[in-house]
This record gives structure tokens, sequence and C-alpha cells, in this order.
């Protein structure tokens, strides 16, 4: 089905890279995070929402974000269609260095959907960026997913659960977004009139 809504799905680095830290992944507050994300892009697609793919790169840096690795690749529990949005982004919102925002735009985009890795970096600082720019943002905090941060200089340890209801508090209690469920996006998808 083409794009029909003024909704994109904005699916954040959910690719191969962070698996391959494996101690890292083994620390992941949201083990479910591929099942709930596949919920909202099937959703997406049958609603007629826009969806659209982010991933991250880091060129040159030898690591799993280096293109050269063959890791940065959406999983292959989720698989971007001929059509969707797809960008790479080599800084940490999914804006700046990439034309997604010219590319929503173009397709009518005021509303977007945030979910990926990691919660409190990447997605996080997309919503705060597109509600800067304009765009009403929804946050699906279940279809995220990050892993705790040690202590270090100046800073206090911090597990991944604790970042995640962090950044509801930030993004929910400042009005950067509206912070919603998979459970309650895929509902709120399915009752939503088909636009003509």
């Amino acid at each position: 089905m083409s794009p029909t809504s003024d909704t994109a799905l904005l699916v954040i680095d959910a690719q191969e890279s962070f698996r391959q830290r494996r101690d890292d992944w083994a620390a992941t507050a949201n083990p479910q995070v591929f099942d709930n994300i596949a919920l909202l892009v099937g959703h997406a697609r049958a609603a007629g929402d826009t969806v659209a793919w982010v991933t991250h790169a880091e060129p040159g840096t030898g690591g799993v974000f280096d293109p050269e690795s063959g890791f940065v690749r959406v999983v292959a529990e989720l698989e971007p269609r001929p059509g969707e949005i797809q960008v790479t982004k080599t800084t940490v919102n999914a804006f700046t260095s990439t034309n997604l925002q010219a590319q929503l735009a173009a397709r009518g985009i005021r509303r977007l959907v945030v979910c990926g890795i990691r919660t409190e970096q990447c997605c996080e600082t997309t919503a705060r960026i597109a509600g800067d720019l304009g765009f009403a943002v929804e946050f699906v905090t279940d279809a995220t997913t990050t892993s705790p941060i040690p202590a270090g200089p100046g800073y206090a340890a911090l597990a991944g659960d604790e970042l995640m209801r962090r950044t509801e508090s930030v993004l929910g209690g400042r009005e950067f977004a509206t912070i919603t469920s998979t459970a309650r996006r895929v509902r709120d998808v399915a009752t939503r009139p088909l636009s003509a």
C-alpha cells in the first residue's frame, strides 16, 4: 500500500551493528524491541503511513558502525520495502547529516512516530530535533531499547530501564513528544479511518 497519511514511522538504528557488540547487546533493557518494531511497521504499512529506516555509520573507524564491516544494515527480522525511505546518518540525530527532513516534507509528513535503538541517544535526540522542526512526535518507548551506562568522571551509572524512564519523563514532561506504547499505537492505527 502506498503512503496515504501525514504520519511516518521512523525506525532508528535497528541495525546489525548493535548485536555485534555482544556484551553490550546481552545487557539490552528491552529484548522484545525488534518484535515491537515489527508490529509497528506492519500496522504503519497497513494504515498507509510512510516507513522511514535510519541507520548509523561511522566511516573509516574500522568498528561495527564502519560500512566496511557489513553490519550497517537493518536487522534481518525487519526488512525495508522498495519505495520506503532509507537514510544513513553520521550524527546522533536522524536529520543533521541526512536529507530525511526534505524526504518527509515531499511526502507531506507532519507527524512522526519514533522507535529504535538507543532510547536516550539517537531516538531521544531525533525526537527533540523533530519537535523543533515542527513535527508532532509520538515516542514508542517499548519499541526502543538501550544498554546501561557505567559510572564515569562526573556522572553516575544508570541502568537501561532507568534511562528509558528518564527519556519518557524528559520528552513527555517537557512536551517534546507524546509517550505511547506499541499496543496503544497499534490499536490507534487499527481504529483510525483510512485517508481518502
